[in-house]
């Protein structure tokens, strides 16, 4: 299994994806999230959200099991966002057969470095959730 982090990093909280996939040894990947269908086979992603839910709430999606609810990524700031890509990938056939995202709630996506207190904080969290993910998925018979 693999872990990528999407994001960018000029844009605040939406560096979260990328911050995780660097404490967790996975790919930070900065391109449009559809590139994504070039490289994955059963992955997690991690990407900043926007649902409306505080600052740093941690969500956990299965996108296999059900589409992603594009709103949630609705304050991306890629062309298009994860919620897109996944269910291109879907259309295509080329969903791997599990995609866990864990998305981080962004409070800040203005131009600029680094990540809001609150999102800090859920890094932390992002971080042994995917840890989890990936202990679960490597001790799966």
């Amino acid at each position: 299994m693999r872990v990528f982090g999407i994001g960018n990093r000029y844009r605040h909280d939406d560096a979260a994806g990328l911050v995780v996939a660097e404490r967790v040894g996975g790919t930070p990947f900065e391109g449009e999230p559809v590139g994504l269908i070039e490289v994955w086979s059963g992955e997690d992603a991690v990407d900043a959200v926007s649902s409306g839910a505080p600052a740093g709430t941690l969500h956990r999606l299965d996108a296999v099991a059900e589409p992603l609810p594009p709103a949630l990524f609705a304050a991306s700031t890629h062309h298009l966002g994860v919620a897109d890509a996944v269910e291109l990938a879907r259309a295509l056939g080329r969903l791997p057969a599990k995609v866990v995202v864990i998305g981080i709630e962004g409070a800040c996506f203005d131009a600029g470095e680094g990540l809001s207190i609150e999102v800090e904080t859920a890094v932390e969290r992002a971080v042994e959730a995917v840890r989890e993910e990936v202990g679960a998925c490597t001790s799966a018979p």
